[in-house]
């Protein structure tokens, strides 16, 4: 543990500078052959598939992120650590889906992305489980066992994975929370909204995509809120029991969300559909400002690390998207408008 915050931060900061945003991303949306992507984007390799260019991103990202976390000492290093976690909670959730369907492994494996021997998991193991039951049994020990185990005793005879994923993030969050309360001091106070922002749009999704596309009752979605966030119980309750997402979405206003999509001409602002893809393209907007706010008021210190951290996670994001975009031979322009941060009007429906 080296703790030389201010020679890792002097790192990051030069990182940051060449990160693809902005008009670097521009250009990106230009290309239009996946090999000449990746020459752009991955170092050293030479991809022409976006399924390898996109487990290339992901993998680089969790082994930085765990190499970031080796440089930290203390508190720090347990939250970028747990931050590795949220690698090992996307692989469960592909076995928890697997699982579900009857996939064979060798299936699964196409899916699963390799991390760092601290935060492997038994694949094979988890792969053939013969219920979600067991399935806990053989999920390493701590959070996110503790709440997966809750749900499938709640959840026996459920073939959907919705609940079983939704416990996983809610058992991530509230460690990822207690981690960074532990922080104190001015970083504390820098990292933290950063988290909330992602949790409460946790809880946002549970309302858009648990109550209004799943229709899922408000009692199954309650038991997964995470406390301590921007959104408490009553308004996560009042979100679920709202008819209308716009209006559910409302309340997330300043906590999860900066503004709402815009609506068609004519109607009001509490008119009009809202599609929860829109509504997560704003969150994520808002957790790019949180994240630069972090990584420059902190500048030399921690909260740098963990906006930079943020920062990448978008750029990954990114670039995900502009790999299945060229996949699919998108126009370029409808590419950049997925990107994020979404500006306001490319969220209007009309």
């Amino acid at each position: 543990m080296t703790d030389n915050l201010d020679f890792l931060a002097a790192r990051l900061h030069g990182r940051r500078a060449r990160m693809g945003l902005g008009a670097r991303l521009d250009a990106l949306c230009q290309l239009r052959e996946l090999p000449r992507l990746a020459s752009e984007i991955v170092t050293g390799a030479e991809l022409d598939s976006a399924a390898a260019i996109q487990r290339r991103l992901v993998q680089e990202l969790a082994q930085e992120i765990a190499r970031l976390a080796a440089h930290v000492a203390r508190a720090g290093a347990g939250l970028l650590r747990w931050m590795v976690v949220r690698f090992q909670v996307e692989n469960l959730k592909v076995l928890v889906r697997g699982v579900l369907a009857g996939d064979r492994q060798q299936s699964l494996g196409l899916y699963l992305l390799p991390l760092p021997r601290e935060f492997a998991l038994d694949t094979g193991a988890l792969a053939s489980a013969k219920s979600m039951e067991e399935f806990q049994t053989l999920m390493p020990r701590g959070p996110l066992q503790q709440r997966f185990g809750e749900a499938a005793r709640s959840h026996r005879d459920e073939k959907r994975s919705f609940f079983f994923e939704a416990a996983l993030d809610q058992g991530y969050f509230e460690e990822l929370l207690a981690r960074t309360n532990a922080l104190g001091g001015e970083d504390g106070e820098l990292v933290k909204p950063l988290v909330l922002q992602e949790i409460d749009a946790f809880h946002l999704m549970l309302v858009a995509r648990g109550r209004f596309i799943h229709r899922l009752d408000a009692t199954a979605l309650a038991p997964f809120h995470v406390p301590g966030t921007g959104i408490p119980r009553g308004r996560f309750a009042a979100m679920l029991a709202d008819v209308d997402l716009r209006a559910a979405a409302s309340l997330a206003l300043g906590r999860a969300l900066d503004s709402l999509p815009g609506v068609t001409e004519g109607q009001s602002e509490t008119a009009g559909a809202v599609a929860p893809a829109d509504l997560e393209a704003l969150a994520w907007s808002r957790f790019v400002r949180l994240a630069n706010g972090a990584f420059r008021r902190s500048h030399m210190g921690l909260a740098a690390v963990v906006g930079y951290v943020a920062l990448r996670r978008v750029e990954v994001a990114n670039l995900i998207t502009l790999s299945e975009g060229i996949r699919t031979q998108l126009p370029a322009e409808r590419m950049r408008a997925r990107l994020i941060p979404r500006s306001k009007s490319e969220v209007v429906h009309v």
